[in-house]
């Protein structure tokens, strides 16, 4: 196809594509809406041998992946739980927790999550609080060249809200909306690919020119229909609302899944 006949085609449909882009677009706005709120709080630790020694900085490395384990066992979240005086479980804990280690730094990074911003710190917060001072009791055990420091890099101070995220799912509903809007174009197209509409059309497919077409004495007469798209006489009009549908749905499902 010549470049000509893909711009009569997005003249011609492109109105599918802007209009299902839209409505997955509003259809992720209204999702994220009902959505309810998740706030996140952050907190780091930073983790630190006594001297500049390779062997013991490798087993500080080494030691931050068993942190990280303690760090998300029932016993230690418990303990943040009494400490905080939380109404949860230690099950609930730690589906809204997470926890990973950097060796680069040496730092362990803890994520609370919560619908309520200040339960979020306070669990994020207190398990720190808890973690530090369980290791300030080891190290106090151990001698001075051999311990590993574990301290808070600051204190949480903001709790920003996670999700949803309104914006971006909007983007996102409207961008893979009209990805669907163009495979419904191309659909449509591909149905009506074997019908000769122009002489263009007919000169490409016997291979003569054309000396001359019948004009158009009058409209179809139908009543009501006759100010319908002539795609909707095909019967394509099921076609067209079952991408809007999935184009509200994809909408949904974008939100859901971000």
């Amino acid at each position: 196809m010549e470049f000509r006949e893909y711009w009569n085609i997005a003249i011609k449909r492109g109105w599918i594509i802007l209009l299902v882009a839209v409505v997955a677009a509003v259809a992720a706005f209204g999702v994220s809406k009902i959505m309810a709120e998740v706030y996140r709080a952050s907190i780091q630790l930073s983790v630190n041998p006594a001297r500049a020694d390779w062997g013991l900085s490798q087993a500080t490395k080494d030691l931050l992946r068993n942190y990280v384990l303690n760090i998300t066992s029932h016993t230690m979240t418990q303990k943040a739980i009494d400490r905080a005086q939380l109404d949860m479980s230690t099950y609930d804990f730690l589906a809204n927790l997470d926890v990973s280690s950097d060796s680069s730094n040496m730092s362990i990074a803890i994520q609370a999550e919560s619908r309520d911003p200040e339960e979020a710190r306070q669990m994020a917060q207190t398990l720190a609080d808890v973690f530090v001072e369980e290791r300030r009791q080891w190290n106090s055990e151990q001698d001075k060249s051999d311990r590993i420091d574990v301290s808070k890099v600051d204190d949480i101070r903001d709790v920003p809200l996670a999700s949803p995220k309104v914006k971006f799912n909007v983007l996102a509903g409207a961008v893979f909306g009209a990805i669907i809007g163009g495979i419904i174009v191309f659909f449509l197209e591909w149905l009506q690919s074997d019908i000769l509409r122009t002489a263009g059309d007919v000169e490409r497919a016997v291979g003569i020119s054309v000396l001359g077409t019948v004009p158009t004495i009058g409209k179809a007469r139908g009543g009501g229909r006759r100010f319908l798209p002539a795609w909707v006489n095909s019967g394509l009009l099921l076609i067209f609302l079952i991408g809007m549908v999935i184009g509200a749905g994809l909408g949904a499902l974008i939100v859901g899944l971000l």
